[in-house]
């Protein structure tokens, strides 16, 4: 149960979110445009970042931007 100690873990890297349109989940309640985000695990297909709510969320790798880091 690895993820339960994800939001001490340190951030691998950032990410700024660059759309939060998303088909099927209403990512604009944790996702804000434009805002930068610490990345605490990342798989194939999802970051791992702590949203707005403060929170550990898995979400697409296409709502993000990598941020060089």
């Amino acid at each position: 149960m690895i993820h339960r100690s994800w939001q001490d873990k340190k951030a691998i890297k950032t990410v700024t979110c660059i759309h939060t349109n998303a088909a099927k989940y209403m990512v604009d309640r944790v996702l804000t445009e434009g805002k930068t985000y610490e990345v605490k695990n990342e798989t194939e297909e999802f970051y791992f970042v702590v949203d707005n709510s403060g929170r550990v969320g898995g979400f697409y790798k296409e709502y993000f931007q990598d941020s060089g880091n």
